[in-house]
């Protein structure tokens, strides 16, 4: 039962919405009144946290059991002795779930009150601490700074105790960062992974660490992670690769390829190379200068490609409010489809592309699948292995045997869960189909290139 009012959007972005998910071909399956209900389903599940946090162990460090065994005894710490069940996901051998407790509802609000912001918001219903940055305005005490009123739409997300005095978390100092309210009672009761096993995990939502299953690197091969950052499906594909082979990981904003380098090393993977490098322009288009393995590439040099493109992020979870514009929604589909046609040439005939995204849109996923199979004929869509989320949305003229060889992870398929200890005790919960269900809005796509795309010399 949902606690948060749906998801806040702009108009004309829920009616676009809409559209995509009450098209013609759903209408026709479902009934209109059944549409109605999944689509209003799908936006007050979006406003509400999974109901499981997943972390990926770093296999390539330490065993799946000992990190578990780790992360029993930090829960322990962090929950004050509560027993919380860790649940090693059985098709996902390096996956770990933590089921979340919430929404608690016997929480008594105290008298002084801090505001933050959405996305810091967010954070917290993920099992985050509040950062200094993220608070909007606090309750009039002694000092009057920050004190101003909030006159917007305002959810309870627990109680806490302030780290750092009002007066500072009001000065504007640009070193004060760190945590601003450390939180006691949150209404939803999600494990903090600041600074936590940092070098054996990382926190990563269930359909992220699908993706790179479904890839399936191998030892010794080249992969290339076309729009890296931050990292978490790059150090995927090493750790699976048991770091033997060559990762490439590229990415256009300096900041992030750091981020990606900082994440290489925490988990002491050495197979990584990540470069700043904008993905449009990473074919190269003439074999005069060598490179020496650095981007631009070369046509067909790669034996794997995963294409995580950037997206309208629709598919987030908890999203409270999206101030996006539909002219910002929709405006990735063009770069997705630059970003599959580098992907494309780059790919080795008998290679692998993965596309995905975590956006729920029909633009951006099965209608890119229509396209890519239209100008492509080299490319045939694939099984995937494992196929945990549900077949693909009917809109895009794809057939039954082609969506169901797609991945759509879909939050309105289940109701919002109300999780207690009791309830963990249940026998009859599947925890597992649950947490498959239960997650993100995520979509992947499964290629293989039967044939090359390059264009044969003339015979002389």
């Amino acid at each position: 039962m949902p606690i948060f009012p749906k998801i806040s959007l702009r108009v004309e972005v829920e009616n676009y919405l809409k559209e995509g998910f009450m098209n013609k071909e759903i209408v026709s399956a479902l009934g209109k009144q059944e549409a109605e209900r999944k689509f209003e389903t799908l936006l007050n599940n979006l406003s509400h946290p999974p109901s499981f946090t997943t972390v990926r162990v770093n296999s390539h460090l330490a065993s799946v059991q000992h990190v578990k065994n780790l992360l029993f005894d930090e829960l322990q710490k962090q929950f004050n002795g509560l027993s919380v069940p860790i649940l090693q996901h059985p098709d996902l051998q390096d996956v770990l779930l933590i089921p979340v407790i919430g929404p608690r509802k016997n929480i008594n609000k105290k008298q002084c009150e801090a505001i933050v912001g959405a996305q810091c918001g967010n954070a917290v219903l993920r099992g985050a601490h509040v950062y200094v940055p993220g608070i909007v305005s606090a309750s009039k005490c002694k000092c009057k700074k920050g004190a101003k009123e909030f006159d917007g739409t305002k959810v309870f997300l627990g109680n806490g105790i302030s780290e750092v005095s009002r007066k500072e978390i009001f000065s504007g100092l640009p070193e004060l960062k760190g945590i601003g309210i450390r939180m006691t009672e949150p209404v939803y009761l999600s494990p903090s992974f600041d600074n936590v096993l940092s070098s054996y995990l990382f926190l990563q939502n269930l359909p992220s660490a699908v993706v790179t299953h479904v890839l399936d690197p191998q030892p010794g091969e080249r992969i290339l992670d076309l729009c890296a950052a931050p990292g978490g499906k790059t150090t995927h594909i090493a750790a699976l690769m048991h770091d033997q082979g060559e990762v490439i990981a590229l990415d256009k904003i300096s900041n992030k390829v750091k981020k990606i380098k900082q994440n290489a090393l925490l988990l002491g993977l050495n197979s990584i190379r990540a470069f700043c490098f904008d993905g449009t322009k990473a074919l190269k288009l003439d074999r005069i200068k060598d490179t020496e393995g650095e981007p631009p590439f070369l046509p067909e040099s790669f034996d794997r490609i995963l294409l995580d493109a950037p997206c309208s992020g629709m598919g987030q979870r908890p999203n409270m409010a999206c101030s996006w514009t539909l002219k910002e929604v929709t405006s990735y589909q063009p770069l997705q489809r630059k970003l599959f046609t580098v992907a494309v040439k780059l790919l080795k005939p008998g290679g692998v592309l993965v596309y995905s995204t975590c956006t729920i849109t029909l633009a951006e996923n099965e209608e890119q699948v229509a396209w890519a199979l239209t100008e492509f004929p080299c490319l045939q869509l694939q099984p995937q292995e494992p196929q945990i989320g549900g077949k693909g949305m009917m809109g895009a003229g794809l057939s039954f045997e082609q969506l169901k060889q797609l991945q759509r992870f879909d939050p309105s398929v289940v109701p919002l869960q109300d999780m207690d200890i009791e309830s963990l005790r249940d026998a009859s919960v599947d925890m597992i189909r649950l947490a498959n269900k239960d997650c993100i809005g995520f979509f992947i796509a499964k290629f293989v290139k039967c044939k090359s795309t390059q264009e044969k010399e003339p015979s002389k």
